[in-house]
């Protein structure tokens, strides 16, 4: 049975284990992998997170820096990212103000104006590493906060050594993330783990996670995970030695949704609201 948590993300808390959270995906970059700045223009992001709300998305998380493999972190300014994001934050929960919004970003301060502009988790894919002061802004802030693991940073991923034991390794590190956070001040009600799938991970390494995410509970944290269009789904799709193309892979991403709400996740991240939503209702029923 999957774990029940209640996630106190600071102005309300959200239940999850009884139901699958679908967290739609909103980037307003001009380099993202998975829609090549499509929503880069605040107002087209504004309406592509309407879209994904009314499509069953329960949490938007918005992000205005790209990480796709081989990219520069901190390629972007703080200046850049906030002129980015906030204007989408602001026009969201304008339109829809008891939405619950999450920014995708590593860097304390812009945690901090997106929490200030209606933001209230912050989703560090560095698991509060890349900004040392990360930890302290979130709580301070009082909000939600998802950890992620990402091994390395995505200008090293395509020349990182075998992980060995990959379950083992990510388990280990979220440990220590979340225990580093925790003296920091941050409240174990407020954190929730991701094991990053692709972030820093070879096609082979993704396989385990998938296999073993119910082993993840042994950290007694809510889990999210984001398996939408990412290049080892392609790799398990492919045929004739060909990779599925990212047009390609929403079967093989619902299919892959379902496996990891069987096996305990609580919150899902995709691109695909619809889709996921469709396939979490049944997952649920069954699960």
């Amino acid at each position: 049975m999957r774990p029940v948590f209640e996630w106190n993300i600071g102005s309300r808390v959200l239940m999850l284990g009884k139901k699958t959270l679908l967290m739609g995906v909103v980037n307003v970059t001009p380099d993202s992998f998975s829609d090549g700045g499509q929503f880069l223009d605040p107002a087209k992001a504004v309406e592509h997170a309407l879209k994904l709300i009314e499509d069953g998305a329960d949490i938007i998380d918005i992000g205005g820096e790209s990480t796709r493999p081989g990219s520069k972190t901190i390629a972007v300014t703080e200046a850049v990212e906030l002129e980015r994001v906030l204007p989408v934050i602001r026009g969201v929960k304008s339109a829809k103000p008891n939405v619950t919004i999450s920014i995708d970003t590593f860097k304390a301060a812009v945690a901090r104006a997106a929490f200030e502009a209606g933001a209230e988790i912050v989703n560090d894919i560095s698991g509060f590493r890349w900004d040392k002061q990360m930890a302290r802004t979130v709580a301070a802030l009082k909000c939600g906060a998802i950890l992620m693991h990402t091994r390395g940073r995505p200008e090293e991923w395509r020349n990182l050594p075998p992980a060995g034991d990959i379950v083992t390794l990510v388990k280990r590190e979220l440990r220590e993330w979340t225990d580093a956070a925790t003296l920091a001040g941050v409240k174990r009600e407020r954190m929730m783990i991701d094991p990053g799938f692709g972030f820093g991970k070879n096609f082979e390494e993704n396989y385990p996670l998938l296999r073993r995410l119910e082993e993840f509970h042994q950290l007694r944290y809510p889990i999210t995970v984001g398996v939408s269009r990412k290049s080892f789904v392609g790799r398990m799709l492919a045929r004739a030695g060909v990779d599925a193309g990212l047009s390609d892979r929403q079967y093989g991403n619902v299919a892959a949704e379902v496996a990891l709400i069987m096996k305990g996740a609580q919150v899902i991240r995709t691109h695909d609201v619809r889709a996921s939503m469709d396939a979490a209702r049944v997952a649920d029923i069954a699960g």
